[in-house]
């Protein structure tokens, strides 16, 4: 009977844990930055933009067409080297190197780009950036 209880006390912890939010934390962090680096090596800018803070969407799709990112830019590499978690979980450091080139340039250029996310509205968020392609277009 007593293992009964304990089982079935178990059960509805476990049931209650699964439905916590599983966005917060690496879990949700990790494949939503995957996805950012992964739509803007692929011209995805509207797609990317998705996942910076709202206030900042506009300003970063105007730079990609004002800079003629779509037919210019080419992400040539990306790697995601580190991911540093705030004690609060609500904010995230993510250290990436980054290889592109943009015409008129020919050469590729690599750099260690620094990208700060907050968890706002139930998802991480890109909010900041520095280095890298889009270095001063994202306060």
């Amino acid at each position: 009977m007593r293992s009964l209880a304990l089982f079935l006390f178990l059960a509805l912890l476990g049931g209650a844990c699964a439905h916590t939010p599983k966005s917060t934390g690496m879990e949700g962090l990790k494949p939503m930055v995957e996805d950012f680096h992964k739509r803007i090596r692929w011209k995805d800018f509207r797609g990317a933009a998705r996942h910076i803070v709202p206030e900042s969407r506009e300003p970063f799709l105007r730079g990609r067409e004002e800079k003629h990112d779509d037919r210019d830019l080419s992400i040539t590499d990306f790697e995601i080297l580190e991911i540093g978690l705030a004690a609060d979980g609500m904010r995230a450091t993510v250290t990436t190197r980054l290889g592109w080139m943009r015409l008129p340039s020919p050469s590729e250029q690599t750099a260690t780009v620094t990208s700060e996310f907050v968890f706002r509205d139930g998802e991480w968020l890109l909010e900041r950036m520095e280095g890298g392609p889009f270095a001063g277009e994202l306060p």
